[in-house]
């Protein structure tokens, strides 16, 4: 069984910043990747940025140049820094991990339950 831990959301003013993180543990014996998605209201859920292990970063256009993911691989934790935010930004943020359990097992990806950010003055 794997947990997914979600910290940092909040309310913020236009312009400010959040730093959200997310800790698995658990059953995970090689974690491939760790993603952040979003999903605003009547919106559908969208990729926000990816870290695989070992592999490029990539970011949605929509945040390039304002968003920052990174790893803690020690931690098996993700982070989010969310500078120069937008009311656009306002959406529950998701984070997952995209792992297996043991050696030669297939992968699983796993959410967590979700972090309310919202940019408002």
């Amino acid at each position: 069984q794997v947990q997914l831990v979600e910290s940092g959301g909040g309310l913020v003013q236009p312009g400010g910043s959040l730093r959200l993180s997310c800790a698995a543990s658990g059953s995970i014996f090689s974690i491939f990747s760790m993603c952040w998605y979003r999903q605003a209201p009547g919106k559908e859920r969208e990729l926000v940025a990816t870290f695989p292990s070992g592999g490029r970063i990539n970011y949605a256009d929509s945040v390039k140049g304002r968003f920052t993911i990174s790893r803690d691989y020690a931690k098996n934790t993700v982070y989010l820094q969310m500078n120069s935010l937008k009311p656009e930004d306002t959406a529950v943020y998701y984070c997952n991990v995209e792992y297996n359990y043991r050696l030669g097992f297939p992968r699983n990806i796993y959410w967590g339950q979700g972090t309310q950010v919202t940019v408002s003055s």
